[in-house]
């Protein structure tokens, strides 16, 4: 790290000066809103748990704010940038020598070859604030590649957070709840208010930690089948599980789901959401006996 670099970006004024300055505009498609309160850069690195011996990977880094403090506090950060016009504003923004910065998709990014390259086989810790319209795909494509990842610190939309860490029962559980809760501890660390972006969006966020299971909690026969009982299971969420799951899933033949329910001790009529992944787990098992 540059001594003389000061981490100063979360300074609205800093940050509307490097803007001006390199006459930048915020891209709307690329769901850009650039951070600028201290406290939350603060607040994700302490949820985040980041010490000097970290590897970090952080998706989408913007001008800059953020990764300012990952570089002072841990050992090695690689950051993926989709917008390579902001480049330039990285050669004075972040001029750290712990940090490799590589301007691609992270959807496109082949990652088992970026860990094998970047990280040479240390467990890495995931850091993003992520994009409200891509915050699934990147956070599934993280959880099925089944990476050395320790575990995900992302700020997301509110309610999205709410919804990924919601439990069984909840009005807001859903299949992405389950499937995220096989990989992952996820928890809802603190809200973040939309106030302290630029520009400022029109929904609150929150910071959400996931900790990466070496194993999943749930033992499961076959994986795809688990995942397509539970995706069965919300896709048509009004209806009984039985006849969810047997309208979803070709093959699925509804009077063996029903036998299978109740040899299980499962009500038929019960619904989805009722539901964790150890119960999706039991289910999927059954049916392949």
């Amino acid at each position: 790290m540059n001594p003389q670099q000061n981490n100063n970006l979360h300074i609205p004024k800093i940050t509307k000066d490097i803007l001006k300055k390199y006459n930048f505009s915020l891209s709307k498609g690329l769901g850009q809103n650039f951070l600028i309160d201290g406290s939350v850069v603060e607040g994700i690195c302490l949820s985040a748990e980041i010490n000097q011996d970290d590897y970090i990977l952080e998706i989408g880094p913007g001008i800059g704010t953020l990764t300012q403090q990952l570089c002072s506090q841990a050992k090695k950060v690689v950051a993926i940038e989709i917008d390579r016009s902001l480049e330039i504003i990285h050669r004075e923004t972040l001029p750290y020598d712990n940090l490799k910065i590589i301007y691609a998709d992270f959807l496109k990014t082949d990652l088992h070859r970026l860990f094998e390259d970047e990280f040479d086989g240390h467990k890495v810790k995931v850091i993003a604030n992520l994009p409200y319209y891509i915050t699934t795909p990147i956070i599934m494509k993280l959880l099925e590649e089944k990476l050395p990842v320790a575990s995900l610190t992302v700020m997301v939309q509110k309610e999205v957070a709410e919804r990924f860490t919601s439990p069984p029962g909840s009005k807001i559980y859903g299949a992405i709840s389950a499937v995220i809760q096989y990989y992952a501890k996820p928890s809802l660390s603190f809200i973040v208010p939309a106030e302290v972006f630029i520009p400022v969006p029109k929904v609150d966020s929150a910071v959400i930690v996931m900790k990466i299971y070496d194993e999943p909690p749930v033992y499961v026969k076959d994986e795809k089948l688990f995942f397509d009982v539970i995706k069965g299971a919300f896709g048509q969420r009004r209806k009984t599980i039985v006849n969810s799951i047997s309208g979803t899933i070709p093959g699925i033949d509804k009077g063996l789901l029903k036998e299978t329910l109740e040899k299980l001790g499962y009500d038929p009529s019960i619904r989805g959401e009722r539901l964790g992944i150890s119960d999706f787990a039991v289910i999927s098992n059954h049916l392949l006996d």
